[in-house]
């Protein structure tokens, strides 16, 4: 039980970055860096 509680806390935070960079790249033009060249990569 504790394995899926943290895996589902993990998977969470995973999305609310996630959603953070889309939300921070889609606003008024800044670019977000998220550290792995993702971003750029879909450039």
């Amino acid at each position: 039980m504790k394995a899926a509680l943290l895996s589902f806390a993990m998977l969470s935070a995973i999305v609310v970055c996630g959603l953070g960079i889309y939300a921070a790249d889609a606003a008024s033009n800044h670019n977000a860096v998220d550290g792995y060249g993702v971003t750029a990569a879909l450039r």
